[in-house]
């Protein structure tokens, strides 16, 4: 049977820089890496990775909890994540939770028990924390209630599970906890969307939000009610629609808006989905996009640009979040403390052709 002691024979260098590449690769140089995984290859070498565990009490995986992994927003931050990852030599394990608590749980139950090292969690809710207080929408909501400081059925509050357990919270994120986040302005972006709007001549604006419990929501919704009154205008409350970020529901939420007492001259969706649902829906109306009615998104999935007409939305950095929320990561778990516990990267206004100057 194959050892270590053969790779490093073959590779020309100690064990203990075959354990280091293996275990640590940003710890050797590209050169010393690639003749340690050709002669791990030419050997046939399997490692006992079992052994290695228990020696490091590392598993070398994190486990990342995604509220729904078929949106093509988490897809890009699950790809930041990964790079980051494989980079420095360390597994991704997806949870696909849909947002459900005990899921989320049980795949955060899994550090405890040392079987992951840490957690990256896509959703607005500690792992543990107290969710009675909202609605589960299975779509990134942020459930509510005190996470910091409640507890689970066994007894741990959120607040010693943060000790414990490596934990960074991206994209969708609790406010007011202890926990490193990485996420956008969303107020700012929304605010930002909303004046394209008004420089357009829009003043009927009409808005389908997320899910009512999930801060994404809260932060886009209060970012577009200051543009608004910031123009002396005032929130309609006949031309805001509740989805839950899926086509289906934009596409659900124009049949209300249509019957708005005041009819909307533009859309603004929460996210790129909702918004090619609604195109969809106006279309099969009879309304012409922009030319009737204006419509523009938020993420800037890679669908936006293909649909018809391209979508004007709100560009975020999918796998910039990925990417900064492993690193963190990664130094929590060299026992690090994060610089800033509150990162936001920055958001672009991409403007396509499914908005236009308000129809005279």
């Amino acid at each position: 049977m194959t050892s270590i002691r053969d790779v490093s024979k073959v590779a020309g260098v100690s064990v203990a820089t075959v354990s280091r590449a293996m275990s640590r690769p940003e710890k050797v140089s590209d050169k010393t890496r690639k003749k340690v995984l050709e002669a791990i290859k030419a050997t046939n070498y399997r490692p006992d990775v079992l052994a290695r565990n228990f020696t490091t009490r590392k598993s070398r995986t994190i486990v990342v909890l995604v509220p729904d992994i078929s949106n093509p927003f988490f897809s890009r931050v699950i790809r930041g994540i990964e790079h980051a990852a494989q980079r420095v030599g360390y597994s991704v394990l997806l949870g696909d939770t849909r947002g459900d608590p005990a899921v989320e749980d049980t795949y955060a139950s899994m550090v405890e028990a040392r079987l992951a090292d840490g957690i990256i969690q896509l959703n607005g809710r500690l792992p543990f924390g107290d969710t009675s207080g909202g609605e589960d929408t299975g779509r990134g909501d942020d459930a509510g209630g005190d996470a910091a400081g409640s507890s689970d059925t066994f007894g741990r509050s959120a607040e010693s599970t943060k000790k414990s357990v490596p934990l960074v919270n991206a994209c969708d994120c609790v406010h007011g906890s202890n926990v490193p986040t990485i996420e956008l302005d969303n107020a700012s972006a929304a605010k930002a969307m909303t004046q394209h709007l008004l420089s357009l001549g829009h003043q009927h604006i009409a808005v389908v939000q997320g899910p009512v419990g999930s801060s994404l929501t809260k932060e886009r919704l209060r970012g577009h009610t200051e543009a608004l009154q910031e123009a002396g205008l005032t929130l309609d409350s006949t031309l805001i629609a509740e989805g839950d970020f899926s086509a289906a529901s934009g596409e659900a939420a124009v049949t209300t808006l249509l019957a708005a007492p005041s009819m909307p001259t533009a859309i603004f969706c929460f996210n790129d989905e909702m918004a090619m649902g609604a195109m969809h829906s106006l279309k099969k109306s009879g309304y012409a996009v922009p030319g009737d009615i204006s419509v523009v998104g938020f993420d800037d999935i890679q669908f936006a640009r293909y649909c018809d007409p391209p979508l004007t939305t709100i560009r975020q950095p999918a796998e910039g979040f990925g990417t900064r929320a492993m690193e963190v990561l990664l130094g929590m778990l060299e026992g690090k403390e994060p610089e800033v516990l509150n990162q936001y990267l920055p958001h672009e206004i991409i403007i396509r052709q499914s908005s236009g100057p308000v129809k005279k």
